[in-house]
């Protein structure tokens, strides 16, 4: 396997934000409540943690190790800063609706996590490439996390993404005729459940590729 190719692969399943490092739970938890919403703050998180990973990689041998913490939490802060402000001036419906949580970003685990694990340590590539892998893993766990308790407790997918994300995607709405939804998977104990099903499947799926990645036992010989 390439470097790159291990790099995505960390990014979007073996070391996902979500459901490996259980990290940024209080977003995933939150905001969860529908599809558009995960898709919007998965989208705002990866844009940080890209433009974080490339200024660091480039910074890295610049910034002596005393201060390195609180330079990159100043960067991270400063750029979150620019994400606000550019979600509150170009999608304000979406902004009312994460709301503090898009400021949160600057405390979000992942970010400053990926800075110091990965960044830091390596060149501009290939910490961009990091920072995009582990964003859409992310994008990709809260939008998941969002469309089955979307579902299941609106009978909805995707539901007000014109107005939030932009009228062109409007395509992304579904609504399923004759379901009312059940309120509790929209509330918070709904987000529980949903985390705790969807980690006990991946567990399974990585127990299940684990064991046929072993090599069958070859049969003694006389």
């Amino acid at each position: 396997m390439s470097e790159n190719s291990k790099i995505f692969k960390d990014g979007l399943w073996e070391q996902n934000v979500v459901f490996a490092q259980m990290l940024a739970l209080c977003p995933t938890m939150a905001v969860t409540t529908s599809g558009t919403n995960g898709l919007g703050m998965g989208l705002a998180s990866t844009a940080v943690l890209v433009v974080a990973n490339i200024l660091v990689s480039l910074i890295r041998k610049t910034v002596s190790s005393q201060v390195r913490i609180p330079v990159f939490v100043v960067l991270i802060a400063t750029l979150v800063t620019i994400v606000d402000m550019a979600i509150n001036a170009w999608l304000h419906e979406l902004y009312k609706v994460l709301g503090l949580f898009i400021a949160l970003i600057v405390v979000n685990c992942a970010i400053l996590g990926r800075a110091e694990a990965f960044a830091v340590k390596n060149g501009v590539v290939a910490s961009a490439l990091d920072g995009i892998a582990m964003g859409l893993g992310f994008t990709g766990a809260l939008t998941v996390i969002g469309l089955i308790r979307e579902f299941l407790g609106a009978g909805t997918l995707f539901a007000q993404a014109s107005q939030l994300l932009g009228p062109s995607f409007a395509f992304l709405e579904v609504k399923v005729a004759g379901y009312g939804g059940a309120l509790l998977m929209i509330l918070p104990p709904g987000a529980f459940a949903v985390l705790g099903f969807l980690l006990a499947g991946k567990r399974i799926i990585d127990q299940k590729l684990a064991e046929r990645s072993v090599p069958a036992a070859q049969p003694a010989t006389a």
